[in-house]
């Protein structure tokens, strides 16, 4: 996942790269080894966040297993209930429009920790190159 912080520091070192070391294969070498260093950490930080998905859904507790879809049917019925003219007057456009950026981002995490699952052998592989 980009850390626009890790990502403009890795940015400027290797603008420094360029700048300052004379000979451009050894700037070359050295960027790629950045490169390869920061796709290893979004490679860990992706299997270590489907490892959570997983393990919750395995757990023999049924509100740690099920928390995670109850909450998204609960924000789906939210947004559903608004477009039909069920919701409250309460319920303003930012409200609205938050519930369904968490609607996105828990499908996005559902599918990435599927995505995860199927393709974690060989990011596995990958990475212990």
């Amino acid at each position: 996942m980009p850390i626009p912080v890790i990502d403009g520091a890795i940015a400027l070192v290797k603008d420094a790269l360029d700048r300052f070391v004379p000979d451009k294969t050894q700037a070359a070498q050295a960027k790629a080894a950045i490169d390869q260093m920061r796709q290893q950490q979004d490679a860990q930080e992706f299997l270590a966040a489907a490892d959570i998905v997983k393990t919750e859904a395995a757990s023999s507790s049924w509100l740690t297993s099920n928390w995670r879809p109850v909450v998204m049917l609960t924000f789906v019925a939210l947004i559903v209930a608004r477009v039909l003219g069920w919701s409250s007057t309460n319920l303003s456009e930012a409200e609205y429009l938050k519930l369904w950026g968490l609607v996105e981002l828990g499908l996005t995490g559902y599918v990435y920790g599927r995505s995860a699952e199927k393709i974690a052998p060989a990011i596995i592989a990958a990475v212990k190159k």
